[in-house]
């Protein structure tokens, strides 16, 4: 069953429909978001059991598909550019091959078809079970904790954004760690092996190595109207280290 995604909206035009990444939010692509409004209508969501949205029972690809579905059809969208990073990139995907219909356009940022192993996860989410947030007299000392046992700065900086006060006194998670956690091997599973043939524009980051070249051939069976661009100095969070590049590209398929 679909649950009603919170969004934010801007703009007018041809419509953009924004899916963040896991962990992450809408507000990530605040800036971009603003950007491309200026020409075009834009929706950044926040996909189930992140952000502003319900937190649920279950988090799959097709039940995040879903939602987004019953997004577009509440707000009347059709002919839409549907962008997606990382997990994000994936119920796009997904997105693609149940509603090829509503699709004028899908961009997928530095994330492949197939299936991750936990080892890209793993420790984010031992740390984030271990963070008891309600415990934590402030946002500092949760800092500190995460940075114990992340090494990655910018990664424990980008976790603390979703970071905040439930009451007062007490600290939460707009994530829904536990669920998060349980189905993080559906998470990580590959998409279905149906073929896409909406025109479909992947982005990958020269430094990471979410879509090795080994990866290409597999992509452009699934998707043949595809084509790949690599933004050569960028790592896994392309839209945040090249957004000038990132922008360019998404305006050139909207």
């Amino acid at each position: 069953m679909s649950v009603d995604l919170f969004y934010r909206r801007e703009g007018q035009g041809t419509p953009i429909v924004v899916l963040h990444g896991l962990f992450g939010s809408c507000d990530n692509w605040g800036t971009l978001g603003r950007a491309l409004s200026a020409d075009h209508d834009v929706v950044l969501a926040d996909e189930r059991d992140h952000g502003h949205s319900p937190h649920t029972d279950r988090v799959t690809y097709p039940l995040m598909a879903d939602d987004v579905h019953a997004l577009v059809t509440k707000l009347g969208l059709r002919d839409i550019v549907l962008v997606g990073h990382s997990m994000g990139g994936k119920t796009a995907m997904t997105f693609a091959q149940q509603y090829p219909e509503r699709l004028r356009r899908l961009v997928v940022i530095d994330i492949g078809p197939r299936e991750y192993p936990l080892s890209y996860h793993g420790p984010i989410l031992e740390a984030l079970l271990a963070s008891d947030p309600a415990g934590k007299r402030s946002r500092k000392e949760m800092e500190a904790f995460l940075l114990q046992h992340i090494p990655e700065v910018g990664m424990v900086q980008f976790l603390m954004k979703s970071l905040y006060w439930e009451t007062p006194e007490r600290l939460g998670w707009r994530f829904n760690v536990p669920l998060l956690a349980r189905d993080m091997p559906d998470i990580l599973a590959a998409i279905g092996p149906t073929t896409v043939r909406v025109p479909t524009l992947f982005i990958r980051g020269g430094k990471s190595d979410y879509i090795p070249r080994e990866d290409l051939p597999q992509i452009r069976e699934q998707f043949p109207d595809s084509r790949v661009e690599t933004i050569d100095f960028a790592g896994h969070w392309v839209q945040a280290q090249a957004p000038d590049e990132v922008l360019a590209l998404i305006r050139s398929v909207a």
